[in-house]
């Protein structure tokens, strides 16, 4: 299952709805939720100010960087929260009526950057909570897929600059989602996942 044709329909600025039904859960995408303008204003503003990190993690024997940049506010442990980025939030909050006190920004770079198939940790109270999804620069896919049901098929949204994307509380639990690497010539991506803090979690996964 794929959107990534009706991309055309968007790039005059249209902001659309889509509600994708799945099974067990709730996503919801606004695309062009924030204007062109507005969306290139945030992504040079979020490129050139934001402290940049490229994290380590071991996989099997080895220590290997992530394939993408990021930063964090928020929380015990985040930066301080800048003025652009309580605007993105508050714009966010208006629209879901949900409060986020965390943000973790991912930068990708160009297309060799990605993140694996995953879902969200299970926060330290025991529940997920609704996260919010912000992009800013180039399009790329997002991908879902059901963790156990091969009767749904995997759906791939083409997350197109100035979009929001809603994750349910049950996001996490029954689905994984990621975002390859491409071949195609894409440019910088910046994202934000907006959430709600646990005690003791100072990091999330990306999305």
């Amino acid at each position: 299952m794929t959107l990534f044709e009706e991309t055309e329909l968007f790039d005059g600025g249209i902001k659309m709805y889509t509600d994708f039904q799945f099974p067990q859960t709730s996503l919801r995408l606004w695309q062009h939720f924030f204007s062109k303008t507005l969306a290139d204003k945030y992504f040079n503003t979020l490129r050139n100010e934001t402290p940049w990190q490229q994290r380590t993690r071991k996989m099997y024997d080895k220590i290997v960087a992530d394939p993408r940049l990021t930063a964090y506010y928020g929380g015990e442990n985040g930066n301080e929260w800048t003025p652009t980025l309580l605007e993105i939030k508050q714009a966010a909050e208006n629209t879901c009526n949900v409060i986020f006190d965390r943000v973790l920004l991912n930068l990708y770079r160009d297309g060799k950057d990605s993140v694996a198939w995953h879902s969200d940790t299970l926060p330290a109270d025991g529940r997920h909570h609704h996260i919010a999804s912000v992009t800013f620069g180039d399009t790329r896919i997002f991908k879902v897929r059901h963790k156990s049901r091969k009767d749904i098929p995997i759906l791939d949204i083409p997350l197109t600059p100035g979009s929001f994307l809603l994750m349910d509380e049950t996001m996490q639990d029954q689905y994984e989602h990621h975002i390859p690497k491409t071949t195609r010539n894409v440019g910088p991506r910046i994202n934000l996942t907006f959430r709600i803090s646990e005690p003791g979690k100072p990091v999330y996964q990306a999305i």
